[in-house]
């Protein structure tokens, strides 16, 4: 269903959401310089970061998606 590079990717998102278990394996990061720059590598794995940020301060301070919110209320 993905290609390589899609699943490179998907498995380098995987490796550093899940860091503290995974550890980032090389194999996903050699995965990963086989279709991206290093460019590409440094502002996917911002983005990763940063998204990881967004969850978990979402689900520490316990909020709710718009759309969750008007769905409960209705």
């Amino acid at each position: 269903m993905y290609d390589a590079r899609e699943r490179a990717l998907l498995g380098w998102v995987d490796a550093v959401t899940n860091i503290a278990q995974t550890g980032a394996p090389d194999a996903d990061y050699e995965a990963l310089k086989a279709h991206f720059s290093n460019e590409e590598i440094a502002k996917i794995t911002v983005a990763i970061g940063t998204i990881n940020v967004w969850n978990r301060l979402a689900v520490s301070f316990r909020s709710q998606h718009p759309v969750d919110k008007v769905a409960k209320a209705a």
